[in-house]
C-alpha cells in the first residue's frame, strides 16, 4: 500500500469520527448499550459475550499485523505493540468476566458497528508499526518518556474507575450515584481515563494511525459520556449539579 493511500484512509477515518462526534452530540443520540439499551435496535445477544465479540478484532489484528510484517522493530515499536496488547488483553478476556450483567443483552448491531470499528484502527496501526518505514525513535526520548506517564495515568484512571463502579454492582441496589474521587468531578471517569490513555500511545507513536485512533477514542468516548451523565440527571433529583460529563471543570 502506498504512503498516499494509506494516509489517505487515515484522513477519510479522521473526517468520519468527527461527523460521528457532531451527529451524536448535536441530536443526543444514545447508543442503545448497558443502561440505554432497548429491543428497538434488533435482535440482541450476551452482554458479556458482545464485549468479548466487539473487542477481540482490535486485541488480534494489530498485534499480528505488527509482529509478523516485514518492517523490522525498534525497542519503541515493541513497547507500542506491548501497551496495545496489554489494553485490549483486559478490554476483551478480564473486563467482560468481571462485570456483573447477569441476564443483560446488547443489540447486534452495536456489536457489529464495534467489530468493524476496532477492525479498522487495529489495522491501521497494526499496519503502520508491521508494514511502514515506521522509526519509532528512542526509548528515552522526550515523547515516549511523556507518552508512557501520560498512557500509565489514564490506563490507571480507566482501570480504579472500572473497579468502583462494579463494586457498586456488587451491592445489587440497582445504579447508585458514583461518589467521592474522580467522581466528585465528572460522571464517566472511566471514559476520560480512556481518552487520555490513548492520547498518550498517540504522543509515544507519533503517528498518523495513532493520532486517528486517539481522535476516534474522544468521538466515541465523549457521546457515551453525555448520555450517561444526562441518565444521570434524569434519574436522580439530588445528582451533583456541579458535576461535568467527562472533562473536568470543561465538558
Amino acid at each position: 500500500m502506498s504512503n498516499f493511500l494509506f494516509d489517505s484512509i487515515n484522513y477519510l477515518w479522521i473526517g468520519i469520527a468527527l461527523v460521528t462526534l457532531i451527529v451524536l452530540v448535536v441530536f443526543k443520540i444514545r447508543a442503545p448499550y448497558g443502561r440505554h439499551t432497548n429491543k428497538q435496535w434488533g435482535s440482541m445477544m450476551d452482554n458479556r459475550l458482545g464485549w468479548f465479540l466487539m473487542e477481540l478484532p482490535a486485541f488480534l489484528i494489530c498485534p499480528l499485523l505488527a509482529i509478523l510484517g516485514p518492517s523490522e522493530k525498534d525497542s519503541v515499536e515493541w513497547l507500542l505493540i506491548g501497551l496495545w496488547s496489554f489494553h485490549y488483553f483486559n478490554r476483551t478476556i478480564i473486563f467482560p468476566l468481571r462485570i456483573r450483567t447477569k441476564g443483560k443483552k446488547i443489540p447486534l448491531v452495536i456489536v457489529f458497528s464495534a467489530l468493524f470499528f476496532n477492525g479498522v484502527n487495529g489495522f491501521l496501526n497494526g499496519y503502520f508499526i508491521g508494514f511502514m518505514d515506521f522509526d519509532g525513535g528512542e526509548l528515552l526520548s522526550i515523547n515516549v518518556i511523556l507518552g508512557l506517564v501520560i498512557f500509565i495515568g489514564g490506563m490507571l484512571i480507566n482501570q480504579i474507575t472500572d473497579s468502583k463502579l462494579i463494586a457498586l454492582r456488587k451491592e445489587q441496589k440497582g445504579y447508585q450515584i458514583p461518589r467521592k474521587w474522580l467522581f466528585h468531578f465528572i460522571s464517566c471517569p472511566n471514559h476520560f481515563g480512556e481518552i487520555v490513555e490513548w492520547a498518550g500511545f498517540a504522543v509515544i507513536a507519533w503517528s498518523l494511525p495513532a493520532v486517528t485512533f486517539a481522535i476516534w477514542t474522544f468521538s466515541n468516548l465523549v457521546p457515551r459520556a453525555l448520555n450517561h451523565h444526562e441518565w444521570y440527571q434524569e434519574h436522580f433529583d439530588d445528582y451533583p449539579t456541579k458535576r461535568k460529563a467527562v472533562i473536568p471543570w470543561v465538558w
